[in-house]
């Protein structure tokens, strides 16, 4: 359930908006919800995208030539999950 506590800190422009939202049918309040999440979401940097692209082809290279070994992953979990302890 929506918690009113945090209500006061809302215009009463946002207030309304709000009011609105939560009369709206489930479906279509976490649509409007998922909507306004994907607003806070940074734009793709395609620069950044295409440099990415570039470093896992590298590795995947570099594993296919025997360059570079894997790792399982419940060992790198495990070794994560003992470092944080």
């Amino acid at each position: 359930m929506y918690n009113r506590t945090r209500e006061h800190k809302l215009t009463s422009k946002t207030k309304q908006i709000l009011r609105d939202a939560l009369e709206l049918p489930p479906v279509e309040r976490a649509e409007l919800a998922k909507q306004l999440l994907a607003s806070f979401i940074m734009p793709a940097d395609k620069n950044m995208d295409a440099l990415w692209a570039q470093e896992a082809e590298e590795r995947i290279d570099a594993y296919e030539k025997g360059l570079i070994n894997s790792v399982p992953a419940e060992k790198v979990f495990d070794k994560l999950t003992s470092q944080n302890q």
